[in-house]
C-alpha cells in the first residue's frame, strides 16, 4: 500500500446508509413437530443489509454488497443458543435461527483492514409478534399470527466516516450506494416513533424510501434539539444551585464569626 493511501484526508465526510434488524415467520405445526426444540414457534433471520431494496425482491434491503467495507458483523444471540456468538465474514450478514421468545441481540460490525476504523455496535430487539401501535406487545394465538404473515423489525441508520483515509475513500466511492426509491412502491417498515405508520406496513415486504430517510433525519434532528434544551436547562438549574450553595456558605461564615 502506497504512503499516501495511510493519509486521512481532513475535512471529508462520506456515509453509508444501512439497516439492520430481522423478520421472523411463525412455524407450522408439522415444521414444530420436526425440530429437536418443539416448543420453538417461529423462525426468524436476524441481518445486517443496505438500506436499499433489489427490484422485486422478498426480503428488507440487501440491495448492495456491504463487503467492500464490512469484514465482519457479530450477532450475539440469548446464551440459552449453542454458540450465541456468531461470527459471520462474507454476505449476507445474517444468521437465521428458531425459537419462541423475544431477547436483545448485540450487532457488532467490523470494518476492512484499509478503513483504520473501531468496530461500532447496534442492539436490536428480536421481534417475533405482530406490531401495534403502542408498541406495547400482544401476543395473538399462532394460528392467527400466522395468517397476519411475517414480522419485520427494522432500523434505518447511516454510518459515518469521518477524514477517511486516503485508500478507504478510494474503496468506498468505488461503490456508491443504490439510492433509495423515490416513491412508496411496497408498504413502509413500521416505526414505534411514527405510530401512524402501522397501516402503511401491512401488505407485503417492506422498503425504505427517500422520504422515510428524510423523515428519520428530522426525528434525529427533533431528539437532538431536545437534548440540547434539556441540558441547557440541567447547566442553568446547576447555576442557580451553585450559586444558592455559596450565598448559603457565605451566611454562615457570618453567622460563625459573629459567634
Amino acid at each position: 500500500m502506497a504512503s499516501n493511501d495511510r493519509v486521512r484526508v481532513r475535512g471529508v465526510e462520506i456515509h453509508r446508509p444501512i439497516i439492520y434488524g430481522n423478520t421472523a415467520w411463525v412455524l407450522t405445526q408439522k415444521e414444530r413437530e420436526a425440530l429437536p426444540t418443539p416448543d420453538h414457534t417461529h423462525r426468524w433471520t436476524v441481518a445486517v443489509r443496505s438500506a436499499a431494496s433489489a427490484p422485486d425482491s422478498d426480503i428488507v434491503g440487501g440491495a448492495d454488497d456491504l463487503s467492500y467495507f464490512i469484514k465482519r458483523v457479530t450477532f450475539k444471540l440469548h446464551d440459552t443458543y449453542p454458540n450465541p456468538t456468531r461470527n459471520v465474514d462474507k454476505p449476507p450478514f445474517e444468521v437465521s435461527e428458531t425459537g419462541w421468545g423475544e431477547f436483545e441481540i448485540t450487532i457488532r460490525i467490523t470494518f476492512v483492514q484499509e478503513s483504520g476504523e473501531k468496530a461500532i455496535t447496534f442492539y436490536h430487539h428480536l421481534k417475533l409478534h405482530p406490531w401495534t401501535a403502542s408498541g406495547e406487545p400482544e401476543i395473538p394465538p399462532l394460528e392467527e399470527a400466522a395468517k397476519m404473515g411475517p414480522v419485520h423489525s427494522w432500523q434505518y441508520d447511516e454510518i459515518v466516516f469521518h477524514d477517511p483515509y486516503q485508500a478507504f475513500l478510494n474503496i468506498l466511492t468505488a461503490h456508491p450506494p443504490t439510492p433509495l426509491s423515490k416513491s412508496k412502491r411496497r408498504p413502509v417498515p413500521f416505526h414505534t416513533a411514527n405510530p401512524a405508520s402501522l397501516e402503511a406496513s401491512k401488505g407485503g415486504t417492506p422498503e425504505f424510501t427517500q422520504e422515510m430517510e428524510k423523515e428519520e433525519a428530522e426525528r434525529l434532528d427533533t431528539a437532538k434539539q431536545k437534548l440540547a434544551q434539556e441540558h441547557a436547562r440541567m447547566v442553568d438549574t446547576i447555576v442557580k444551585k451553585e450559586k444558592e450553595l455559596e450565598a448559603l456558605k457565605k451566611e454562615l461564615d457570618k453567622a460563625l464569626q459573629g459567634s
